[in-house]
């Protein structure tokens, strides 16, 4: 927010500090809306939801390079601070690529775009690895609607049943994956059993032992 304050002090628009905070604080309540609902915007539509709250009129009053530089600066801090990766995880995707396993990622974003989030996942050297991404901001659909699986897949040209769905929400996940008729691994420290009724078709408790796990399903 301190960026924004610059930004807009730049083309003569003063806002305050506590006012941008305020803003980016409501914009929260605008989005967990939107997300409740599955569905999704384009981040420059965050930005202009926090303009909105600080002066309902103030985005209108923001020129095309300004709102650009605005976007960019709320985007940025996953670029500065990088998420952690799971340790087995690039071996194991670079195991399943060899063996000649399509795959692909579907996310739903939060405060940070798609197109950050790809830089992300090439910086910690997991992103070549994919042969498609899908990111909820770029499509207006969030896990766990059943179109964001459907959108990959047909992306992938694979078939539902044929595929694997892995992740560690028992609802977005495991249950959106299976409502769009693939099996589900999922992440977690549970045991099968543990999970009662909406159980996924396999846990496992890091990507590290995901190619085998593959194995078994495919054996089964």
């Amino acid at each position: 927010m301190a960026d924004f304050e610059t930004i807009l002090g730049g083309i003569g628009l003063k806002v305050t500090p506590v006012a941008l905070e305020r803003a980016y604080e409501d914009s929260g309540s605008f989005l967990g809306r939107l997300w409740s609902q599955n569905r999704d915007v384009p981040v420059v539509e965050h930005v202009r939801a926090i303009l909105a709250a600080v002066d309902a009129g103030l985005p209108a009053r923001v020129p095309a390079d300004a709102m650009t530089a605005l976007v960019d600066v709320y985007a940025a801090p996953a670029l500065l601070v990088p998420p952690s990766v799971d340790p087995g995880a690039r071996a194991a995707l670079a195991r399943l690529q060899s063996q000649g396993v399509a795959l692909a990622l579907l996310s739903n974003t939060m405060r940070t775009p798609g197109v950050v989030l790809r830089q992300v996942l090439q910086r910690l050297g997991v992103g070549e690895y994919f042969a498609h991404t899908t990111f909820s901001d770029e499509i207006g659909v969030r896990k766990p609607d059943p179109e964001i699986f459907a959108l990959t897949l047909r992306a992938l040209q694979v078939d539902a049943a044929a595929a694997v769905h892995v992740g560690d929400d028992p609802v977005l996940d495991v249950l959106g994956a299976r409502r769009a008729g693939l099996r589900v691994i999922q992440v977690t420290s549970a045991s099968l059993k543990a999970l009662g009724a909406q159980r996924p078709d396999a846990v496992i408790p890091s990507l590290a032992t995901l190619p085998d796990a593959i194995a078994q399903l495919s054996e089964s």
